[in-house]
Order: structure tokens, then C-alpha cells, then sequence
């Protein structure tokens, strides 16, 4: 099984082909079918793909990510392949093109394997939203793993593929990556264009990968950054060489106080970040526990921003001009109503009613205002804690993976983001690292998060973290 693209190069080097290491992760995710990560494979186009690339590297004209094998969460867009957002809206809806970030990986020689279950339309922190069924964790099916890219982790977890797309709105990258033992990376807003992502949030999507090693992630990013011609929001920033290695100085590094202080912590998950601190304060870094005062405010804010741009982004599914339409609609209104009632899970509805409320004449300033103001407070005191540190450390999650059908309160769901929504609220590139292994037998993550664009710094300083990582807590 090869789980990381260093023992991918080392095998085509040895002479085994992309194709034969394509159909060693075919059989996999037949193997592992249970896992629910893939919603669909694309053998076909895969193995074209793949052939197109031993045709590439026998003629020594071969990208950068050849033999790479990808899988894409279903929010993606691969042209001339399904794509539903993990909804019943999208029904046999067919990509007319192809994200830039897919796009680009393509053009590097990666082989596409199929699509990721995820919790539909992105939202959710578990994966049980999707109308395709939960996904379950690779390492304990009993428990999730994460959301709402839990597809993505479960499949770079199993080594069902070298590495996947996740997208991040609120956490959905980095906390699976914590729950599956696996790296996870947001980059900073616009770093990566949006271009063929399906929206949830527009102001705060970013997509970002999987990876079972820092250097494969380090890459990806690398590949997939940059000014896009179809994407206004995507930046014009200079992309850093991210996946050569420099050795960091000392940095000073701050830490949240209220995060290590939160009632709802593990014992353990809280012991362990102390530990990999100590560790740093041993190394020459310099920490400082800082207060952010707003902690309690970010994933209220969150989930009226959010739920707001859901609510227009989700407008476009209408029964009308693709996708489901309900077959017992009559006229224009009712094809409306029955279309979105029937095609939309109970959470994508819950989210499109809160935000629609938000948008209302008379709640607008009360709420959406309100929000944006907070919102400028929290970028303005990151934006200060930034000019005096390198970098912030935290918690990635509170927990480990809870079990599957164990927190049916959203609010309680909704509370599974009060460490990894700071970075979307605020645009920052935040990672998540594999940290230690609780007494339960399963992963956490420790979180790091940079100022906007320091990608490079924060690769080389995760570096730095990893080889310092507690193995056990």
C-alpha cells in the first residue's frame, strides 16, 4: 500500500508502472466499501489517465505529480464526470468543466480516481449530512471522521489514494484531518481559486488537500496556487517554492489561552498540546499564552455569515434549469417548493431558513451587519497577535472522533468548529498535524496558523513540529 507520493516515485523507479498502481488502489477501495468514502470511481477515465502518464515517464517528459493518484470531494468539478455535492439536488448532474485546482494537478500528470462522499453541500462536521449515507472512520467504523470532507480523510487514511481535495469553509479540512490521524491544510483565502468549487459560503471557502506526509501536501498546495483568470478573489501573490525544506530560526509563538482553557477540552487532547509546547520552549522558541477575548463570538458569527451566503449561493438549485425537479410539481411555484423541499437534506434546509431569516428585511442590520462587524473586530485582534508572533498554536479539535449518531443537537455539531473556524473568519492559512494518539486508541491534531500568505513559513515550521510530535499522550 502506498500511502505517501515519495514510495509512489520510489516505485515507478523500481519499474512498477502508474497503471499497476492505480489498480493496487482500485482493489482497495473495492476492499473497503463499507467506509462509504467514495461516492463514485472513475476506472475508465482513471486508467486512460494513467497509461497517458507510463507513456509520459518512459518518454522522460513526465510532470510533477506523475503517479500521483487523486480522489476529489464531491463539490469539485471534473469535466464530463458526476458531480452532486453529495445532495439529492444535483441528481445526474454532469460537469461541463474542470476546477482550475483540478485543472492544474492534471496538467502535473496526477491520475483523478473518483469522487468523495462528503455531508452534503459542505455543511456539517461529521460526514452523516450526505444523501448518499455517513462515511465512516478508517480507523474505528463505529466513529466519524469529521466534516464536512470526511470522504476525503477516510479515503487518504485507509490509503484508498495517494492524496484527496477537501474544501475548507469553517474546518472541513482540518478537523477530519484530526479525527483520521492525517494532514490537513487551509490555505490562506484566495491562495487557491474557487473556480469550479460548488459554493457554501463564497467568502470563506478554500480548497486545500489530504495527505499522509507535510511534503505531499507542501506540494499540492504549490501546484495548485496562483491568480486565476476566472476567479476575482483568487490572489496575484507570488507563490513560494512551499515544498523546499528551510530550516525555521526560533520563532515566537503565541497561544490562545481560552482555547486551553475551554470547559468542553480532553484532558489528554490539552495535555499533549502542553507537552509539544514544552517541547518548543526546550528548542529556544519563544511561547506566549495570549487572550483572545471573542472565542465564544466566532462560531456565532460563523453560522450567520455563512448561513447568509448559502442562502443566495443556493438559490441557483432550483429544479428548474438542471438537476432533481419533483415529479409531483405543477406549475412554477409548486416546482420551486417540491424541488427544494424533496432535493434538499433536513441540514441544508436548516442552513438556507437561518440565512434567509439573516437576509430579511428588518433582521438584515441586527444580524448580517452585525456579523460583518464582528467579524472585522476578530481580523483586526488576529492582525495584532500577528505583528508580535510568527505563528499561533492551538488545539485543531476538542475531542477525538465521537461516534456515529452521538451528537443529534446542531448546536452541539455546530460546536465542533470552535478551534478551526477562527482561520476561515480571518482568511489566515492554518494546518492541521497528526499530534499523538489519545488513551481511546484514537488521533488528534495540534493546529498551527500563520499570517496571510506565509504558507512557506508554516510548512517549514510544521517540519519543525512534526519531528517533535508526541506519539502518545
Amino acid at each position: 500500500m502506498l500511502r505517501t507520493y515519495a514510495e509512489v516515485q520510489n516505485a515507478i523507479t523500481s519499474g512498477t508502472t502508474v497503471v499497476s498502481i492505480l489498480e493496487d488502489y482500485l482493489t482497495r477501495i473495492q476492499e473497503n466499501q463499507h467506509l462509504n468514502a467514495f461516492l463514485e470511481v472513475f476506472e475508465s477515465s482513471a486508467r486512460e489517465q494513467a497509461e497517458k502518464v507510463d507513456e509520459k515517464i518512459k518518454n522522460g517528459n513526465a510532470g510533477r505529480l506523475a503517479g500521483m493518484v487523486i480522489g476529489l470531494k464531491d463539490n469539485l468539478c471534473y469535466e464530463g464526470h458526476k458531480v452532486s455535492a453529495a445532495s439529492k439536488i444535483l441528481e445526474g448532474f454532469e460537469s461541463l468543466y474542470t476546477a482550475t485546482a483540478v485543472q492544474r494537478l492534471i496538467d502535473e500528470d496526477a491520475v483523478i480516481i473518483g469522487r468523495l462522499n462528503c455531508d452534503e453541500f459542505a455543511m456539517g462536521s461529521s460526514n452523516e449530512n450526505s444523501a448518499f449515507g455517513p462515511v465512516k472512520n478508517a480507523l474505528d467504523p463505529n466513529k466519524v471522521p469529521g466534516g464536512s470532507s470526511g470522504g476525503s480523510a477516510t479515503a487518504v487514511a485507509a490509503g484508498l489514494c495517494t492524496a484527496t481535495l477537501g474544501s475548507d469553509t469553517g474546518g472541513s479540512i482540518r478537523q477530519p484531518a484530526s479525527f483520521t490521524g492525517t494532514y490537513g491544510v487551509k490555505p490562506t483565502y484566495g491562495r487557491i481559486s474557487r473556480y469550479g468549487l460548488i459554493a457554501y459560503a463564497s467568502s470563506f471557502d478554500q480548497i486545500g488537500p489530504f495527505t499522509n506526509s507535510l511534503e505531499d501536501a507542501a506540494l499540492l498546495i504549490e501546484v495548485m496556487a496562483g491568480p486565476d483568470e476566472f476567479d476575482a478573489t483568487a490572489s496575484t501573490e507570488n507563490v513560494d517554492d512551499y515544498s523546499s525544506v528551510e530550516t525555521p530560526g526560533s520563532k515566537k509563538i503565541a497561544v490562545i489561552k481560552e482555547c486551553l482553557d475551554s470547559a468542553g477540552i480532553d484532558p489528554e487532547i490539552k495535555a499533549a498540546v502542553e507537552q509539544q509546547i514544552e517541547a518548543l520552549k526546550n528548542d529556544g522558541h519563544t511561547i506566549e499564552y495570549v487572550s483572545f477575548p471573542y472565542l465564544d463570538y466566532m462560531v456565532p458569527t460563523y453560522y450567520v455569515l455563512t448561513t447568509a451566503e448559502a442562502s443566495s449561493n443556493l438559490s441557483r438549485f432550483d429544479g428548474v434549469h438542471y438537476g432533481y425537479r419533483s415529479d409531483a410539481a405543477k406549475g412554477v411555484e409548486e416546482t420551486y417548493k417540491k424541488s427544494r423541499s424533496e432535493g434538499f437534506g433536513p441540514e441544508v434546509q436548516r442552513r438556507i431558513m437561518a440565512g434567509t431569516f439573516v437576509l430579511s428585511a428588518g433582521y438584515y442590520d441586527a444580524y448580517y451587519t452585525k456579523g460583518q462587524k464582528v467579524r472585522r473586530v476578530l481580523q483586526d485582534k488576529t492582525n495584532e497577535i500577528f505583528k508580535d508572533h510568527d505563528f499561533v498554536l492551538m488545539p485543531t479539535t476538542p475531542t477525538t472522533a465521537f461516534d456515529l449518531d452521538a451528537v443529534t443537537d446542531p448546536i452541539s455539531m455546530y460546536l465542533q468548529d470552535i478551534y478551526t473556524v477562527h482561520a476561515n473568519l480571518t482568511g489566515n492559512p492554518a494546518i492541521s498535524l497528526p499530534l499523538g494518539k489519545h488513551s481511546n486508541g484514537l488521533p488528534f491534531g495540534i493546529q498551527l496558523m500563520a499570517p496571510h500568505f506565509k504558507e512557506k513559513a508554516l510548512f517549514n515550521f510544521a517540519r519543525l513540529m512534526e519531528n517533535k510530535a508526541v506519539t502518545s499522550a
